[in-house]
């Protein structure tokens, strides 16, 4: 598949809300914060003709960037992969120590996807999700593959 990576504009944001909105809100809960994906930095994948094929989210904490999310709309394309390592080149130019992120228990190709990347476990935050439940009550208690959705897994990768 050939795409090309572009920052996210003003003019994507609509689009960036229908992406999120597929998570089942306007808005993701990571770590206890409900965040915005529409309202923070991103890059997205598109093809030549225009058609937009991914998109990855973030935000920035001092020398911290954590990826609020990632979607790669045709799988196992090399979108995801693209789309991670052009935020990973960002925030070394920025001079970002740490880049991170959170997935919950149950999602086993994010887990894998991400490991094979280069990402390490840094963190299991135990029955995380009965908190992010209180803020986004639509969270499912069984997760992918039938597995009971509890923790919060945060990967990072050290720059």
């Amino acid at each position: 598949m050939d795409f090309k990576i572009r920052p996210v504009t003003k003019d994507d944001r609509p689009w960036v809300l229908e992406v999120v909105r597929g998570w089942g809100a306007d808005f993701i809960v990571t770590r206890g914060r409900i965040v915005y994906p529409s309202e923070i930095p991103g890059f997205i994948a598109e093809s030549s003709d225009g058609r937009k094929s991914g998109l990855v989210t973030y935000e920035i904490f001092d020398d911290q960037w954590e990826i609020v999310t990632l979607d790669a709309l045709t799988r196992r394309s090399g979108i995801g992969t693209a789309l991670t390592t052009r935020v990973r080149e960002a925030a070394v130019a920025a001079g970002c120590k740490r880049l991170w992120l959170i997935t919950t228990n149950d999602n086993l190709d994010a887990i894998r996807f991400y490991q094979r990347r280069g990402f390490t476990i840094a963190a299991v935050h135990l029955n995380a999700l009965a908190h992010s439940r209180e803020l986004k009550p639509a969270i499912a208690e069984i997760g992918l593959y039938g597995i009971p959705l509890r923790d919060e897994i945060e990967f990072e990768m050290l720059l």
